[in-house]
Order: structure tokens, then C-alpha cells, then sequence
């Protein structure tokens, strides 16, 4: 129930109902300032589709009939979630909308997830704001990777947060195929840090970059590597 938890509810969202025509519907996105807003059935709780302010915008400049039914200019409506949807199916389908629309279990207007508040847990999830750094390790999809690597780290730090990216072999001579990225909670000093890469590159994993999240700069990448490390170690 993720999504559910990031979704801003209906009771609190601007919304123009289908019967409205377009002049009343860019008044309302005039007043509210929204460059869209849902468009919802007389019961307000069908979701219909979204109306755009700019579609209304070019409509009235080429002399078209203001008077139309909101309807007539109707974008996106089969772009919706559920509440219980799986959670990478959000990214196949927010895009480049501002926001997704969400129906409940039902099929029934139950908000909408915008693309601030996605950005919102993925920020919270990186532990941005409480982080020190975020180091990127690459690895190939052998079993018990994961659970090595956290181990290394585990002697030296806590974890803050792991996040997985990346699927296809395309980054070091096909090699390597998924990047793991963790990051150490405040507090984790420079040296700490570099006894930590220096034990993960001993075990044969590459450490493509180091991001300092309080800095707000990349330590480390591949594209440049840093020569700043101890030659690897074995435990």
C-alpha cells in the first residue's frame, strides 16, 4: 500500500466537473494556478480524463468555441493507477504527466500521485538530507552479492539505504551489470569512507562512484577515477 500513502486525495485537489465548458474550466485553472486538473462525473467519483490549460489556451486563440463541453479537449483518460498498483508501474506510466490519476480498489477517483511527491520518497528513500555519502558499486547478477557487500560495509558502518539500478550488461566490458548504491548514515568520517571502498574493491567489486551528499559533489566516477585510495586489502 505505498502508493496509497503518497497519493493527495480528492477532498483536497481542484477538479472540473465533465458538464463544465471550457471557459468555466480555464477560469478555474486560471484561479488555482494548475497547468491541469482532473475531470471528474457529476458524482465525483468517475475520473473522465484531465483538461490541460494550455490546449485551452491555443483552442480560444484560433477563435474556437469556448462554449464546448470541457470534455471536448479530454486528455489522458486511460492513464490511471490503482491505489494497490505495483509500485514500478508508476514510472511505466507518470512519464511526463505532472501527475497520475488514482482509482481505488473500486475503480473510483481516489486522488492523484504527483511527480514532487515521488521525487519526495525516492529523495527520502537516498536519505539525502541525513546521508554522508553514496557510493555505487558495480556488480553482475551472481547470487549473494548483495548480502556480501552490505557485509563489508556493515563492518564499518551502518547502512542508511541501498537502492538497485541498472539491468542490461552495458558497463564494463559487458562485465557488470547492476549498480548498487548505498549510503552511509551522518556521521561516517573521509577515512571511514575510504577503509570501506578499499574493502569492497578487495573483494572484487568496483566502487564507480563517491558521492558526498553534504558537499553536494561527486567525490569519485568513473569517468574519473580518483587515485586518492589505499591499495586494496584483504581481510
Amino acid at each position: 500500500m505505498l502508493i496509497k500513502s503518497l497519493v493527495r486525495k480528492k477532498d483536497y485537489l481542484t477538479t472540473v466537473n465533465e458538464h463544465a465548458t471550457l471557459e468555466e474550466a480555464l477560469k478555474t485553472l486560471e484561479e488555482s494556478g494548475f497547468r491541469c486538473v482532473p475531470i471528474l462525473d457529476d458524482t465525483g467519483t468517475i475520473f473522465r480524463g484531465n483538461i490541460y490549460r494550455m490546449h485551452i489556451y491555443r483552442h480560444k486563440s484560433e477563435g474556437k468555441d469556448m462554449n464546448l463541453p470541457v470534455t471536448y479537449l479530454l486528455k489522458n483518460a486511460t492513464k490511471t493507477i490503482k491505489v494497490n498498483s505495483p509500485f514500478f508501474k508508476v514510472f511505466f506510466t507518470i512519464k511526463d504527466l505532472p501527475y497520475i490519476s488514482v482509482l481505488d480498489e473500486d475503480n473510483k477517483f481516489y486522488g492523484i500521485l504527483t511527480h514532487s511527491r515521488l521525487l519526495d520518497m525516492l529523495s527520502a528513500a537516498w536519505n539525502v538530507k541525513t546521508g554522508s555519502y553514496v557510493l555505487t558499486v558495480l556488480t553482475d547478477n551472481s547470487r549473494g552479492n548483495l548480502v556480501k557487500m552490505s557485509k563489508v560495509i556493515s563492518k564499518y558502518s551502518e547502512i542508511a539505504g541501498v537502492m538497485s539500478l541498472d539491468s542490461s550488461p552495458n558497463t564494463i566490458n559487458d562485465n557488470f551489470v547492476r549498480r548498487i548504491l548505498f549510503t552511509l548514515p551522518a556521521g561516517v568520517t573521509d577515512d571511514t569512507m575510504k577503509t570501506i571502498v578499499a574493502k569492497l574493491e578487495a573483494k572484487g567489486y568496483v566502487v564507480a562512484e563517491i558521492e558526498d551528499l553534504q558537499a553536494g559533489m561527486t567525490i569519485m566516477s568513473d569517468e574519473n577515477p580518483g587515485v586518492f585510495l589505499s591499495e586494496p586489502t584483504e581481510d
